[in-house]
């Protein structure tokens, strides 16, 4: 079956756009394609996409080096200044990382972060709070399924750990937002627990502890600065577009068109 198009348009961005995907997901070599039709549609409307190569279960150190190569290596093929980054879940906090650690404000036009956990991940902190994931042996199985998922640097138990409110909440008081970049953080929250059965339980407890949220992340922690919300009741994995199909009547790649074209407006 092709894939469903939008109306195409010519989307006057000036830097080129770096998809970067969260845990769990990989946009090298991958059988899934975690961003669905969305550089293709970005493509379509003349916005030349890269992806950012992280690894899925990297912590934001060893990814921001990784994100940092990637981008240096684009830079150095367009001959431009400038990326624009979308960020997609803890994407995100691995984009903040590298502009703040590796001092890449001048390099990175816009960061968009969605659904990223700015404030920590209520879900982070249950696991934590169970005593079976700080035994040896849990923390050997976690780096053995790393290696196996095709990793260079799988760090599962830190990765978990870091995004715990409190851990989050030290990221937050020393990475601070480079003056030079234009930042913005979106995010969803689903209608309720049966808008995608895969995040049925998880949005029942985030419920109950912090409100509204995409199934993964809360309302509360993805909102940071510049913020909005995306209307439609999209879970945390739907935003990606991985069913490659319209989510409540919503074409997502229309969602990262719209992004794209707002970033062109701004002379990103």
């Amino acid at each position: 079956m092709p894939r469903e198009k939008a109306q195409t348009e010519n989307i006057n961005l000036k830097y080129p756009i770096v998809l970067v995907h969260g845990i769990v997901a990989h946009d090298r070599k991958s059988l899934i394609n975690f961003w669905g039709n969305i550089p293709e549609a970005l493509s379509d409307s003349g916005v030349k996409v890269f992806f950012g190569n992280t690894d899925a279960w990297g912590d934001y150190e060893s990814n921001a080096l990784i994100l940092k190569k990637t981008i240096e290596n684009i830079l150095a093929e367009l001959n431009t200044e400038k990326v624009n980054i979308i960020a997609h879940s803890k994407g995100g906090i691995d984009s903040r990382y590298l502009i703040w650690k590796h001092d890449f404000g001048g390099k990175i036009a816009s960061l968009t972060t969605i659904c990223t956990p700015h404030n920590g991940a209520e879900i982070a902190d249950l696991i934590y709070s169970q005593k079976i994931i700080h035994t040896k042996q849990t923390k050997k199985v976690l780096s053995i399924f790393g290696k196996l998922y095709g990793d260079t640097n799988p760090d599962l138990y830190n990765v978990n750990y870091h995004l715990t409110t409190a851990k989050m909440k030290e990221f937050n008081e020393k990475v601070i937002p480079d003056k030079k970049v234009f930042y913005q953080s979106l995010y969803t929250t689903m209608k309720n627990a049966f808008d995608d059965l895969m995040f049925f339980y998880s949005y029942l407890y985030l419920y109950k502890v912090s409100g509204g949220s995409d199934g993964v992340v809360s309302a509360s922690s993805a909102e940071w600065g510049n913020s909005s919300r995306i209307e439609g009741g999209i879970s945390h994995a739907e935003i990606v577009d991985y069913k490659k199909k319209k989510i409540s009547g919503i074409y997502i790649p229309g969602i990262f068109i719209n992004i794209a074209k707002e970033l062109g407006k701004m002379g990103f």
